[in-house]
Parts: structure tokens; sequence; C-alpha cells
């Protein structure tokens, strides 16, 4: 079963545990200007927003996934989790481009919470969350060495050119 959604310059499908989205993107502002777009509270490291990767396209194509979890309650780590992204064909989602995403559509993390993740220069992973709580929509980046639970969705950009 598809459901097809189109709101903006932004479109999206959605299939099993799939959820496709086009997105222009504006890779002329900084990685604080793409989070301030999208008006959502914002609990940050600053020096993790300004190493976040900026990615490159004026459109991309952004594929959410939810890895497999045969228990509610288990954790991946971010090593597992780069696993599930070669498994779908995946690289993790630069942040500018899942900012667009919430910035078009600011209602998509309020059913499917989602990030992304990167290792900074150091080697230390960080993210980028998009979620609802307390009844705020909110934006997280930060360094995290902590595993991630099953009401995770995250974005990935195929490793292969589509034609």
């Amino acid at each position: 079963m598809s459901e097809n959604f189109a709101v903006s310059q932004c479109c999206a499908k959605t299939v099993s545990d799939l959820i496709i989205r086009k997105v222009s993107v504006d890779r002329n502002r900084s990685q604080q200007k793409a989070l301030d777009a999208t008006k959502r509270v914002q609990y940050v490291n600053y020096e993790v927003v300004k190493s976040m990767p900026k990615g490159g396209g004026d459109e991309v194509e952004l594929v959410f996934f939810k890895p497999h979890f045969p228990r509610r309650d288990e954790f991946i780590s971010d090593d597992e989790l780069e696993k599930e992204f070669r498994l779908r064909g995946l690289n993790s989602a630069d942040p500018v481009s899942v900012a667009a995403v919430n910035e078009l559509t600011p209602t998509f993390a309020d059913k499917f919470p989602h990030g992304t993740h990167w290792k900074d220069a150091d080697g230390n992973w960080c993210c980028e969350m998009f979620y609802c709580g307390e009844g705020e929509r909110r934006v997280s980046v930060n360094r995290y060495n902590v595993d991630w639970s099953a009401l995770w969705w995250f974005s990935g950009i195929r490793n292969f050119q589509v034609s």
C-alpha cells in the first residue's frame, strides 16, 4: 500500500518501511540558518552545528527508513546503524537536506521522528534529530555516544544515481 503526499516543493511516498522525499535544498545558507528555517525549538551544541556536513545538489531524494528491530525495546548503535544504511544501498543524509524536509513539512517529524548521523573530524559520532517533545517541535544537534531506540527513523541518500 502506498500513500502519496504533495506539500509545497516537497513530495513523499510511503511504501512499507520506507518514505521517499524529494526536496529542494538551499546550499548557500549556513548550517545554523538551515536549522533556523525549520522554526523548531533548538537543543544544539553550536560547535557541532558548525561541523555539520552541508552535502551537495540543489535537489535531493532522501530515503527514510526504520532499522529492523526484532523487539520494540531493543537499541542500535551508530556502528550497527551504518550496516543498516549499507544494507539499503544508502549513505547517511547530510543534515542540511534533512532540515530542508522539515522546513517544508513541519508536521513530518510529528509522526515520523527521524535523524541522521555523521562523524566529526575527531571521529566522534554526531547527530541531528527532529521530533516532538512536551508539545513542542524540536531539533537536536549534538555529539552522542548512546544507542538509538526503535522509535527513530533515519534518513539516507542512495549511493548510486537513478536516471
